[in-house]
């Protein structure tokens, strides 16, 4: 057969760097700081209520479509918890909507919001799905790059440059903040400005902030609650990086009632339900004390730091995040990389043999894939023992 199996929107687009690199660090036995998934599960207490639901026969079969009022109820008691003082509120019947995990919320959104040719406008490096969904829903990616400082050991957005990359084919902003993989965290500034151009321009905006709550420096202001912004954002939001149960695939979108009839219109033949029992566990976990939303974000910050500082003593040029549990790391301070020709690529590939630890290149997550080539990315959410031991590893280097 001549004609290629997979469609040319799909094509640029093989096995994963996560997959293939997961792979890597279990043939060679490797300490896997490259996939972003903790290695020991979430509150004992949220587990519980999940075997709960599943002996009560609640969710063992299809729930409601737009998830069990339980969750979508709790998720608007936790944007008024968190976020009511920025003026922001929504109705858990018309304005929330349950989805298999963020992914599905991003390629729901823009699937729901996109028309064949339409511009997107992501913040790059990005996510991988982000290009992948947009391919999908027949989109044109343009990337507007965070550029970084080694200076002060942080990225930063250039706004100018995002108000220039809107044409009169832009369709929406796809945002993440706080960022993977820089750690990013856009100021209070950088969110107006970005509210004042989708308001002047007439854009949407699918903004993901499932890292929420890991804000170590600034703090997570979300968009909608910026003048002008709430009819015109889809706010996403996941279980998994709050609780640490990635493997339940629990988020949701939320938005006003037009949005999310839109992007629910989609979202029913993609997975057209998921995670009956476990909806009913994270109704419970977004419920939890202010003591364990603060006790994550201080574990996950001394995390941050033991590995940060691991690494500069190793050699590499970091970049400290602001937020999430990554940390990207220049790599051409490292005199034996001047034989890679500071290839993200060619480092990662080799370090499970040289030390024992997985990274991923961050050039895979640009379309610029030269703007990334000496960067790579190392995970921290893992357990304290094993990120001492990642360190050890790393200053063999």
């Amino acid at each position: 057969m001549e004609r290629p199996l997979l469609n040319r929107r799909l094509a640029a687009f093989g096995t994963t760097i996560f997959a293939e690199m997961s792979a890597l660090a279990v043939r060679t036995g490797s300490i896997n700081l490259g996939q972003g998934f903790p290695d020991s599960d979430g509150p004992e207490a949220v587990r519980e209520a999940a075997v709960r639901a599943l002996r009560d026969g609640r969710g063992n079969q299809y729930p409601p479509g737009p998830g069990v009022p339980e969750l979508r109820a709790a998720v608007a008691a936790h944007h008024n918890r968190f976020y009511g003082t920025y003026g922001l509120a929504y109705d858990p019947d018309t304005e929330v909507l349950v989805t298999a995990g963020a992914t599905e919320a991003i390629a729901a959104s823009l699937l729901a919001l996109l028309e064949p040719g339409d511009e997107v406008i992501a913040l790059e490096p990005y996510y991988d799905s982000y290009a992948a969904c947009i391919a999908m829903a027949g989109g044109t990616r343009v990337p507007v790059t965070l550029r970084p400082s080694p200076e002060t050991g942080t990225y930063s957005l250039d706004l100018d440059e995002l108000r220039a990359a809107v044409t009169d084919r832009t369709r929406l902003i796809l945002l993440n903040t706080p960022h993977n993989p820089t750690g990013t965290v856009l100021t209070r500034d950088e969110l107006a400005a970005i509210a004042e151009l989708a308001c002047a321009r007439d854009l949407l905006v699918v903004t993901d902030e499932v890292y929420e709550h890991l804000v170590f420096e600034g703090e997570h202001i979300p968009l909608a609650s910026f003048p002008g912004m709430r009819e015109r954002t889809v706010t996403i939001g996941s279980a998994g990086k709050t609780f640490s149960f990635t493997g339940w695939k629990v988020g949701w979108i939320t938005a006003a009632p037009a949005l999310v009839s839109a992007v629910r219109s989609a979202k029913q033949f993609l997975t057209y339900v998921a995670s009956g029992p476990f909806q009913y566990a994270i109704a419970e976990a977004l419920a939890l004390p202010d003591s364990y939303f603060t006790a994550l974000r201080e574990d996950l910050r001394a995390k941050r730091d033991l590995l940060a500082d691991g690494l500069a003593e190793a050699g590499f040029q970091v970049y400290r995040p602001c937020g999430t549990y990554f940390i990207t790391t220049d790599i051409r301070p490292l005199g034996e990389t001047i034989s890679h020709k500071g290839d993200g690529f060619a480092f990662c590939r080799d370090l499970p043999e040289r030390v024992g630890v997985v990274a991923i290149p961050n050039a895979v997550f640009y379309d610029h894939q030269d703007q990334g080539a000496p960067f790579v990315r190392f995970a921290f959410c893992k357990r304290t023992s094993v990120l001492e031991e990642a360190v050890s590893r790393l200053k063999r280097l």
